[in-house]
């Protein structure tokens, strides 16, 4: 696998391109997606379109990278999956937690509407209320 990094004003865009397969892709790219967090990157593109097939190894990287980018406060889009990406994340339920876009341009004008205030994906959720527990009534 390939990776080439670039900016566009203040987003990290990683371009991917070869097969994401079990090896040091994951790694390598997990560190890469790191060195970003550490820099004080907060808009991040993962650019799959030279990306012709995903395994686990690359899965896995996603699903960390996701949490990771969560935890930083990151907003992260994936960009240009092919069918057989798009259709493994879906399979897996993994695409439900990526924004997701067709193209670049389309990835950095989703990451410039983020800008806005987030919807209630960083509330904290609502607790059912508690019953009280009824007495039996005058049983001898």
């Amino acid at each position: 696998m390939r990776i080439e990094l670039k900016f566009s004003e203040d987003v990290a865009i990683v371009r991917l391109s070869g097969k994401f397969l079990a090896g040091s892709d994951g790694p390598f790219l997990r560190q890469k997606v790191n060195d970003l967090i550490e820099a004080g990157s907060k808009k991040l593109i993962l650019d799959f379109a030279e990306v012709p097939y995903i395994d686990s190894t690359g899965l896995g990287f996603l699903a960390g990278s996701h949490k990771a980018a969560q935890g930083a406060g990151i907003k992260v889009v994936l960009s240009t999956l092919n069918q057989h990406v798009r259709k493994v994340l879906d399979n897996v339920q993994l695409s439900q937690f990526f924004v997701i876009a067709a193209s670049e341009a389309e990835a950095l004008a989703k990451l410039k509407e983020a800008v806005q205030p987030a919807d209630d994906t960083g509330a904290a959720p609502v607790k059912p209320a508690k019953t009280r527990k009824r007495s039996p009534a005058g049983n001898a």
